[in-house]
């Protein structure tokens, strides 16, 4: 979405604040202004807050939600390719491709006994200020597999990221293929 358009929330709709992610909500009946568009989700401006509202809640926006599924086989396990499958819808906000595929997710680690998934990922530079969003947009992703109780990401810095942890897929899409 290139153009700014402003819509009424129709229900209560959960957000984080841009850039620390810290949970709040935009109250039903409310203005905001949707700034972006990108990976299934919304960067909105609400009381002069720059929000971000995960896909899985744009209908309170007025838009299509994004609904992320799979199936339960039963067995009461965490399956690592779901937690994938999961990772693969969260993107990074400035760059049209999931974390996944720039190389950004450094490992998965997935304790059965306590329901727990570990994460180890980092950033396209340690500075970037969008690192506690990416954070929370993990979290909540990765805590919509079946069977996951708990999710926890650490930040890591080590080895440091650089384009060729991107996919190839990734690197043509972003220009990066050189």
């Amino acid at each position: 979405m290139s153009e700014q358009r402003m819509v009424v929330t129709n229900r209560d709709c959960k957000a984080r604040l841009v850039p620390v992610g810290d949970p709040v909500t935009i109250p039903a009946n409310n203005f905001v202004t949707i700034t972006q568009s990108l990976g299934g989700n919304y960067t909105v401006v609400y009381q002069g807050n720059m929000l971000r509202v995960d896909g899985t809640d744009a209908d309170a926006l007025g838009l299509e939600k994004f609904e992320l599924n799979f199936s339960d086989p039963g067995d009461e396990a965490i399956h690592e390719e779901q937690v994938w499958q999961a990772l693969e819808t969260v993107y990074d906000p400035e760059i049209p491709v999931n974390l996944r595929s720039l190389g950004l997710i450094y490992k998965v680690g997935v304790d059965q006994e306590n329901k727990k998934v570990s994460i180890d990922m980092t950033l396209t530079a340690p500075a970037c200020g969008m690192g506690p969003v990416l954070v929370g947009d993990v979290k909540y992703r990765v805590g919509m597999v079946p069977n996951v109780k708990d999710v926890d990401v650490e930040l890591v810095f080590d080895p440091p990221w650089h384009r060729d942890m991107m996919s190839e897929e990734a690197q043509l899409e972003t220009g990066m293929f050189f």
